[in-house]
């Protein structure tokens, strides 16, 4: 990528990661370090050659290492990028009431949407385990000691089980589907979709990161 010669923080950033795929490779690694093969399986459309360029770009900026393994993993510097990445799904969100169409979806990409809708920490929450099936793989939802976190694969005794498709499950994650609306959206749901309520983020509230 050709720099944009300003000498501007949001121009040097974009020299660094406003190359296209960049930030969904960041997505990927903030979820933890991947191996290539990983990275291409969660990146569907993106060449190979393409991807090994984007590495050596982000490696040679610092934002990217390989760990013991030799797998990627964001830096602590790269790790920094959680909250600009964060602040765009936030902003993004009106797009996401569309259905996907033939848009490609992970289930692992639930995760950013649910750290945006159930960001910091609030002592408040409840302990809850959500098991969501969509997607390719199913997915844990955790609420733990205030904080909400996604876990591969199903859970042991989930407290609610949502099944349906990635729009209608993100619209109940958020509250903008009632149960009645849910299963209009061909979201199925066992347990009380009301526990839910207690996880989001309180009007006019702020919660610690």
């Amino acid at each position: 990528m050709k720099s944009y010669g300003q000498y501007c923080a949001l121009a040097r950033g974009l020299d660094v990661i406003g190359d296209r795929w960049t930030l969904l490779i960041v997505r990927e690694l903030l979820a933890g370090p991947c191996r290539y093969s990983e990275l291409l399986e969660g990146l569907p459309g993106i060449a190979t050659n393409l991807l090994a360029d984007r590495l050596r770009g982000l490696e040679k900026h610092g934002v990217v290492a390989r760990d013991a393994q030799g797998r990627y993993q964001l830096t602590a510097w790269g790790q920094g990028l959680a909250e600009p990445v964060h602040a765009i799904a936030r902003w993004a969100a009106p797009l996401m009431a569309a259905p996907p169409g033939d848009n490609a979806f992970r289930s692992s990409w639930l995760a950013l949407p649910v750290a945006v809708i159930f960001d910091g920490t609030d002592p408040g929450r409840p302990p809850l385990t959500i098991e969501v099936r969509t997607g390719d793989t199913p997915l844990t939802i955790e609420s733990r000691h205030g904080q909400v976190r996604v876990v591969p694969g199903p859970a042991m005794s989930p407290d609610l089980v949502l099944t349906g498709p990635p729009d209608g499950i993100i619209g109940v994650l958020m509250g903008a589907l009632d149960q009645a609306s849910a299963v209009s959206r061909g979201v199925t749901t066992h347990g009380d979709l009301r526990q839910l309520a207690r996880l989001r983020k309180p009007p006019g509230s702020v919660r610690h990161r």
